[in-house]
């Protein structure tokens, strides 16, 4: 199979592609990321980490279950029953990349894996090495926990993104895989979901790709059957699967965060493509009271450990602090639809907050370890973990180079790659500017009329933005650019002229020239923020920001007990090289016993200090370290 006019994106790839919303998503072509922050992250994810997970699934023998000589399809195979999910995900990042930077040698890498994975696929299309060959257990037994309809999602995903970026060897493996689940688990199949959502966003996205409806018809069909319990009991409870309340019927998201977050993903996928608003609106109110409610300061989801789960309202604690990266990667996904789709700015200022303290945070300097989960308080000191050992531990703890469970890596390796799809979008006025980098914009409004802006900028370190105009084809339009929540005072000017910014964006209407310069301040002095009373955990402490970005107060070898630490929140924090609160430690006496009436405190002695933060993202990087992101206020 060829790819054809209709399922090749000339935009140059875009990961969502919705019928309908208010906004239309840029593809590769339309938007790049040119310099800054982003950019580095972006290079060192290209020249890094690809290669380095592509060695660790090859080390491990990952890959080699697709092959013969490794024993595909018998009691050979290596890895968790899940591990297929983590070779499509590279293969996605791998087609990301291959359209943002063409490259021949990663052409040849996407072809020779797509081999592998095609002689492994059944005649009637199942795909996974983990089930139904000679000595293994039967297809589909195991719905809780085989993921192999998890695993078909990831797959479906790396055939549309290699498809929109001008690849045809996944879509035909793709097809095949999706017209078996079809007929396994159709209306008149299988009365089945699987343990792990994941399939239902990726049925719709190859729906929207090749124009099949059924592969919609099939999303909505499974996003139907959740909430029934129709999967086993657990000691985690129903919820852990999100299989304990119908879809409709939910008021928050729960259980296992990222579960929770990509059958959400894939249930406003099911509304925006069947017209289906109140199932939208439901989705959106659910989504809206897990951010008030649910959420880390990081932007990170997920507070319980045990489970991998959200945890009840403002069940929060710092020091348990789950917030798996994948959790921020499946947010994204899921504010990015629904900002499409309802055109809501406030999203973006989610997605932000999640990109710079979340994702930036996961994956080490050298694109070569990542954290699986993040803290915001570690009390002992980081451990230094060899690079050439898998950690089986993957609840925490510092960046390591591989985890049994390594499904963080890819994820972040895919949202990388295809970055800058989210930076910006069109609606019907004209140019919406969603984030802030050195950045290179060609497209054409809704009407057709080509633009283009060039936009420079120092953020986050700074907040100023540039943007000029490069191209545009005569009359009016609206050029829009994002003003964060946090960013009261912003100024705005255009060609030299003071023009008032709105509260949430700088709309600027006008028949545009090419050289014609906006430019928008948004003020950056760090400020401390306090969190809801209700958050047990932190009552009584205080953070500090900048910009969009959490910082905390790290200790290097643990020379500073940062659990002694009280900062004096009447005085601002000061900034020169670096942010600086100031503060005092206290040096209490131990006693026998923790607790006491009030007159029984013991007096300490008290040190004045000022106390360096560093952003939360660099946090771990200079050796074994101490951290915390909530300070206890004097």
């Amino acid at each position: 199979m060829t790819v054809t006019a209709r399922t090749a994106d000339l935009t140059g790839g875009r990961p969502v592609v919705p019928s309908r919303g208010v906004l239309r998503p840029l593809g590769l072509h339309e938007a790049r990321i040119t310099g800054g922050f982003w950019a580095q992250r972006q290079q060192v994810n290209s020249e890094a980490t690809l290669e380095h997970g592509r060695e660790w699934m090859d080390k491990l023998g990952w890959t080699g279950n697709f092959t013969a000589e490794a024993g595909q399809g018998s009691l050979d195979r290596r890895g968790r029953e899940f591990s297929d999910s983590e070779i499509y995900k590279l293969l996605e990042a791998m087609s990301w990349e291959a359209g943002r930077h063409p490259d021949r040698a990663r052409d040849d890498e996407i072809a020779e894996l797509a081999a592998m994975i095609a002689g492994a696929q059944s005649a009637d299309g199942y795909l996974h090495t983990a089930f139904g060959g000679p000595g293994q257990r039967p297809r589909y037994q195991d719905l809780a926990w085989g993921h192999e309809l998890y695993c078909a999602g990831h797959f479906l995903q790396a055939a549309v993104a290699r498809s929109r970026t001008g690849g045809d060897e996944l879509l035909p493996i793709a097809m095949r895989l999706a017209d078996h689940l079809c007929r396994e688990f159709g209306a008149d199949g299988r009365d089945a979901v699987c343990g792990h959502p994941e399939i239902e966003p990726a049925l719709v996205e190859l729906g929207r790709l090749t124009g099949e409806q059924r592969y919609v018809d099939q999303a909505a069909l499974f996003v139907a059957r959740r909430g029934r319990k129709t999967l086993p009991p657990h000691a985690f409870g129903w919820s852990y699967f999100s299989d304990d309340i119908p879809v409709r019927e939910a008021h928050v998201l729960r259980g296992h965060a990222v579960r929770a977050l990509y059958l959400a993903a894939g249930a406003i996928d099911v509304a925006v493509e069947t017209g289906d608003d109140a199932l939208l609106e439901t989705v959106a109110a659910q989504f809206d009271r897990t951010v008030a409610r649910r959420t880390y300061l990081t932007g990170g989801m997920g507070s319980r450990h045990m489970d991998e789960a959200f945890g009840d309202d403002f069940v929060l604690p710092s020091d348990r602090a789950y917030s798996e990266t994948c959790a921020g990667v499946a947010a994204i996904m899921v504010a990015w639809r629904l900002m499409l789709a309802t055109g809501r700015e406030s999203y973006a200022d989610l997605i932000e907050r999640i990109l710079y303290n979340v994702v930036a945070t996961a994956i080490g300097d050298d694109g070569k370890s990542f954290f699986y989960a993040h803290t915001l308080h570690q009390r002992t000191t980081t451990d230094v973990l060899p690079d050439d050992v898998e950690q089986l531990g993957f609840g925490g703890g510092p960046r390591a180079p591989w985890f049994e469970v390594s499904c963080c890596l890819a994820n972040i390796a895919r949202l990388l790659a295809s970055l800058s799809t989210y930076f910006a979008s069109v609606d019907a006025e004209g140019l919406r500017i969603h984030h802030f980098a050195d950045a290179e914009i060609d497209t054409t409004l809704a009407d057709g009329r080509r633009i283009g802006v060039r936009t420079r900028t120092g953020y986050p370190e700074n907040g100023d933005i540039a943007v000029e105009v490069t191209a545009t084809e005569g009359g009016v339009w609206t050029l829009a650019l994002r003003v964060p929540g946090w960013a009261a005072g912003a100024s705005v000017e255009v060609n030299g002229v003071a023009q008032e910014a709105g509260r949430d964006q700088v709309l600027v209407r006008r028949e545009f020239a090419v050289g014609d310069r906006i430019t928008v301040r948004l003020p950056m002095a760090p400020r401390f923020v306090e969190p809801d009373p209700r958050i047990d955990a932190v009552r009584g402490c205080v953070a500090v920001e900048r910009g969009p970005l959490v910082l905390c107060a790290e200790s290097v070898g643990g020379a500073l007990d940062l659990d002694r630490l009280r900062v004096d929140s009447a005085i601002a924090p000061t900034e020169s090289d670096t942010v600086v609160v100031a503060a005092h430690t206290e040096q209490l006496a131990d006693r026998s016993w923790p607790y006491g009436a009030s007159k029984e405190k013991v007096p300490g002695q008290r040190h004045p200090v000022s106390v360096p933060l560093i952003p939360y993202h660099r946090w771990a990087r200079g050796g074994p370290s101490t951290m915390r992101v909530w300070l206890p206020a004097a």
